[in-house]
């Protein structure tokens, strides 16, 4: 029987390959100066794009909001903290239209109690609770039973003690129903502080802060107000080309205390109803409308502010993942992507992107490219991490593999390791030199990935295959063929090959002792021989030098 040394050698071997630290050696160094230099190029790059905040950035940012009023400020505070220069003022209009539904072939109308119908020759029609289909043609079914007859228009739907519905949602106020042309439209026509009692808990969570509710129905107010459409037989729409409306059916306690608290009240700048744009998340500093949108008018109540409530946002600061060929494809790049700069405005957005091809240049704004990459705003920046190019990409154990590659514009640019199906893990900390340009040196025990990374974003991986080193060499005894191996697997299996045409096939076995020699006997004929040794346990599998064996 084997001693126990010996049975547990080969399992004791296994688990120090598969933990064994290796061995890295960081050769790019920092800079002591900036020096302007072309970039690294880099292999089969992924883009990351390190971002801040969501929305256009203009106004006011709701999540900076409802921080202010968690550290005590008032609406009025907030207001005037993100519209600089504004006043507090009463509205100048009482009532607005809002575009419910348009380009539909049939709209129901309805009330739990008691409504009132007025046509186009303005005959007033009582009708009692229930459900009233509209078809094209203004075609009304008046009573069950009856047939539908065609109305003159516009229809004016008016509630009793309870209010209208369309399609089953409740809204506040009149609807009017007309054919614009042979399709049908419906717009509600309410006070404005019933319609902001519709926009707030849509706009803003309604378990916010009170004082940021109230802030933001000031803003919906105003924002309302200051855009309303003309020529239209509606001033607002429904949606989110103005705000978001959603009725009865949106409206909650807190949101509806908010309204009524400021009720009547907007933001004035220099007499005129301020166009309040608000915003998600500014990332810490809210944008001056003229370096988000260049052709906008410059706004003194529209700029630049500090934003320092902000960071209770998930959006506050984030990540995206993109790979070149995907930027390439969204940024329309001619040829090969090669790079992407970004030039930044006063605000700290992108200004302009270039994205630089082997064919040419594409250059976008800051705008244009958030929609094109799908960003969450245009305060943002664009890094790099290459893939890690090897010499060699497979070698025998104990050796050393060097590893080149780009880590431009990412924060703390590290090199990760991982056997295949593992966990990554962090081997060193990198200071990328001229360009982004990294090197180092590494000693894999296994087959190991590689990966350039940045936070929880990585590279594409590089894999090292490592195998095990082994020797064949012709014994003084006639027949003989042996050698060793490391690392040392006792017990495991070598194949002494021989070369037959272009062909290897297996003329003897033998296997590794407790110090990783082995001895084959064969028929040894002249010819090529090899030995073939796959251990398993994270290496692959690994040959022997031909060697050569003549006549004796």
């Amino acid at each position: 029987m084997p001693p126990l040394r010996a049975l547990l050698r080969p399992l004791m071997l296994r688990l120090s390959l598969l933990l064994s630290a290796l061995v890295v050696a960081v050769c790019a160094g920092g800079a002591a100066a900036r020096v302007d230099v072309a970039p690294a190029p880099a292999t089969n790059p992924t883009y990351v794009v390190l971002g801040h905040g969501w929305g256009h950035g203009i106004g006011m940012s709701q999540y900076g909001a409802n921080g202010y009023a968690e550290n005590g400020a008032d609406y009025t505070e907030i207001l005037s903290h993100y519209y600089t220069g504004t006043t507090i003022g009463p509205a100048p209009v009482a009532r607005v239209r809002v575009l419910l539904a348009q380009g539909k072939a049939a709209l129901t109308i309805g009330s739990t109690t008691q409504l009132r119908l007025t046509d186009g020759s303005g005959k007033v029609r009582t009708l009692p609770a229930g459900t009233y289909p509209v078809h094209a043609g203004l075609l009304v079914r008046l009573a069950p039973g009856q047939q539908p007859q065609a109305l003159p228009g516009p229809l004016l739907f008016a509630p009793g003690t309870a209010p209208l519905s369309l399609g089953g949602a409740q809204y506040r106020g009149t609807i009017q129903v007309s054919a614009a042309p042979a399709k049908l439209q419906a717009v509600n026509a309410l006070g404005i502080d019933a319609y902001v009692q519709g926009v707030v808990p849509r706009e803003m969570p309604s378990a916010w802060e009170p004082e940021a509710l109230k802030a933001q129905a000031v803003a919906a107010r105003s924002y309302a107000l200051a855009n309303l459409k003309t020529g239209a037989p509606f001033d607002v729409y429904s949606d989110t080309r103005s705000q978001v409306y959603g009725g009865i059916a949106a409206e909650q306690p807190s949101t509806n205390d908010a309204v009524a608290a400021t009720a009547g009240e907007v933001v004035l700048y220099d007499g005129d109803v301020a166009d309040t744009l608000f915003f998600s998340t500014s990332g810490g500093r809210t944008a001056s409308i003229e370096d988000v949108w260049p052709r906008a008018e410059p706004l003194p109540y529209l700029v630049s502010v500090d934003d320092p409530y902000d960071t209770a946002s998930p959006y506050h600061n984030w990540t995206q993942t993109v790979l070149g060929s995907t930027l390439a494809r969204r940024l329309k790049v001619p040829g090969t992507l090669l790079d992407v700069q970004t030039s930044v405005n006063p605000s700290g957005r992108v200004a302009t992107l270039t994205a630089i091809g082997s064919k040419g240049k594409v250059g976008l704004s800051g705008s244009d490219a958030r929609t094109a990459l799908d960003l969450r705003s245009t305060w943002f920046r664009v890094g790099v991490l290459g893939q890690l190019v090897a010499k060699p990409t497979t070698m025998a154990y104990g050796g050393k593999v060097s590893l080149k590659g780009v880590a431009r514009g990412v924060p703390a640019p590290v090199v990760q390791s991982r056997v295949p199906g593992g966990a990554w893990k962090t081997l060193a900390t990198l200071k990328p030199g001229a360009g982004g340009a990294v090197a180092l040196l590494a000693q894999p025990q296994v087959t190991t990935d590689f990966r350039l990374a940045t936070g929880k974003t990585g590279g594409v991986p590089t894999r090292i295959a490592v195998t095990p080193r082994i020797t064949l060499t012709r014994s003084s005894e006639a027949g003989h063929l042996g050698g060793s191996a490391r690392p040392v697997f006792p017990g495991a299996t070598v194949q002494v090959q021989r070369l037959d045409g272009a062909a290897w096939t297996t003329a003897a076995t033998a296997q590794l002792d407790d110090n990783g020699a082995f001895d084959a006997t064969l028929q040894l004929d002249p010819g090529t021989y090899r030995a073939r040794l796959a251990p398993g346990h994270g290496l692959a599998v690994g040959y022997s030098k031909p060697l050569d064996v003549g006549a004796r």
